[in-house]
């Protein structure tokens, strides 16, 4: 019986082409908080840049990839920080090969510069209010993620210099430097640890390479059709688009909602 649902946010409850959630998705969330089911999102977004969900309600939050987690009334529950070193390696590189970075930290989300790239993915309204702001700004803050703007050629070859990070890519123009070990496989962990849920009774619904460890790690990996190849591969079953009612749709077809 399943008891918890993690939901990612861009791609699975939110529509890229339309920026909102669909009905179907949201008339689930509910169906689901009414069957006693709790709901929880998983996202690589910080809190504060969570976009609107339409008065919907979650008992809790993995956010930034599983470095930061909250309950429901945005307690956090778990941190997991970059090294010190990387950052100022980070920072050192740009100097010689500047390449965006966009910080998350506790008091929000900023990036060092901006260029085409970026201004593109803007468009996406992935990171709204973004200031622009020295990197060396935050060095006394807890800095969870660095969303670097880097082709997967370059991410390889600046990898080796940040030993204590891993990269998880969910976008062709960025990928996302997040503490070695954090992922949201680990946040589903730290959630249901605190609601006494077990592992086998979770499922968990994404599209993008960074909801693949959760995906694996949840007793069910639902995988929405506007996925790519990579992460249908690793899903229990796959599912209609977000545009195409994916969510309420599988959630129906495995019984979770009648």
């Amino acid at each position: 019986m399943i008891k918890a649902v993690f939901f990612d946010v861009d791609g699975t409850l939110v529509s890229f082409k339309t920026h909102r959630i669909p009905a179907s998705s949201k008339k689930a969330i509910w169906k689901l908080r009414e069957k006693g089911v709790k709901v929880f999102l998983a996202t690589g977004r910080h809190i504060l840049s969570i976009p609107d969900m339409e008065g919907l309600v979650f008992d809790g939050y993995i956010t930034i990839n599983g470095s930061l987690c909250l309950l429901g009334d945005r307690n956090p529950i778990f941190k997991q920080c970059v090294s010190e070193k990387d950052i100022r390696t980070i920072i050192k590189m740009q100097e010689t090969n500047p390449f965006p970075c966009l910080v998350m930290d506790d008091n929000g989300l900023f990036i060092n510069f901006k260029n085409e790239i970026v201004e593109e993915v803007l468009k996406m309204k992935l990171f709204p209010g973004l200031e622009i702001r020295p990197f060396e700004e935050s060095l006394n803050n807890n800095i969870y993620q660095i969303v670097s703007f880097l082709t997967v050629e370059q991410e390889k070859e600046v990898l080796p210099y940040i030993p204590d990070c891993e990269s998880l890519r969910w976008h062709p123009a960025f990928t996302d430097f997040v503490p070695k070990g954090s992922s949201k496989a680990v946040g589903i962990d730290k959630l249901i640890e605190n609601f006494g849920i077990k592992l086998e009774e979770t499922m968990a619904i994404g599209d993008g390479g960074n909801d693949i460890p959760m995906l694996k790690h949840a007793g069910i990996g639902v995988v929405m059709g506007n996925a790519a190849d990579d992460v249908k591969a690793v899903a229990d079953y796959v599912t209609d688009s977000v545009d195409e009612d994916g969510v309420y749709n599988a959630l129906v077809k495995l019984g979770v909602l009648f």
